[in-house]
């Protein structure tokens, strides 16, 4: 009886921890690839150098579905790869002089949005409470603009041509993706937490 009561127990317990090593390196290196996928939706604004992209809505998603660690990850994956020079920021580009840019803080913000939105959302499993996942959506979005803004104000020179070059056109925009982010972020976690065992 003890015997079959340890196994029960190791195999609860090997449930609890979620996906192995194989499935979180495919899970992080899945959304790297869908976030490098969003630099080919890239529309240039003719007031602004940043550019409206679909790359936050995916950071934002790695963190909703995957959690802070492996949602960070994720967009690690993908600095890592613009920074030695693969074509994955706007407009194709990439090297580290684009981080370093006028733009460079917003794809730091990236990082921030996974990790904020994952601390909130919490790791995927079973019974998602809702009530973390609008506060979770609104954060990972919001948080894009403190490093974004901040590096943008030192390239243009006043608070207010930072928050018109690179805040205001983009509110209607960030509503958009967190109503798709809300729409797909359940049903992807259940998908991974399903697959996880969790």
């Amino acid at each position: 009886m003890k015997i079959k009561q340890n196994t029960a127990s190791s195999g609860e317990s090997a449930r609890r921890k979620g996906p192995g090593a194989g499935l979180s390196l495919t899970l992080a290196a899945l959304f790297a690839a869908l976030i490098a996928a969003g630099t080919f939706i890239s529309v240039p604004l003719p007031f602004s150098p940043v550019p409206v992209v679909m790359q936050n809505l995916f950071s934002l998603l790695a963190g909703l579905v995957l959690g802070p660690a492996l949602g960070a990850a994720a967009v690690g994956l993908y600095l890592a790869a613009g920074i030695i020079g693969a074509p994955v920021f706007a407009g194709a580009s990439g090297g580290i002089a684009r981080l370093l840019g006028p733009t460079g803080g917003f794809l730091l913000g990236y990082l921030f949005s996974a990790l904020t939105a994952g601390l909130i959302a919490g790791p995927p499993q079973r019974g998602f409470p809702c009530r973390h996942l609008i506060p979770a959506i609104i954060a990972g979005l919001l948080v894009v603009y403190v490093p974004g803004l901040i590096r943008l104000y030192f390239a243009l020179g006043s608070w207010g041509k930072a928050l018109t070059a690179g805040f205001i056109p983009f509110i209607l925009g960030d509503a958009v993706k967190g109503c798709i982010a809300a729409f797909a972020a359940p049903r992807l976690r259940k998908l991974v937490a399903d697959r996880g065992g969790r």
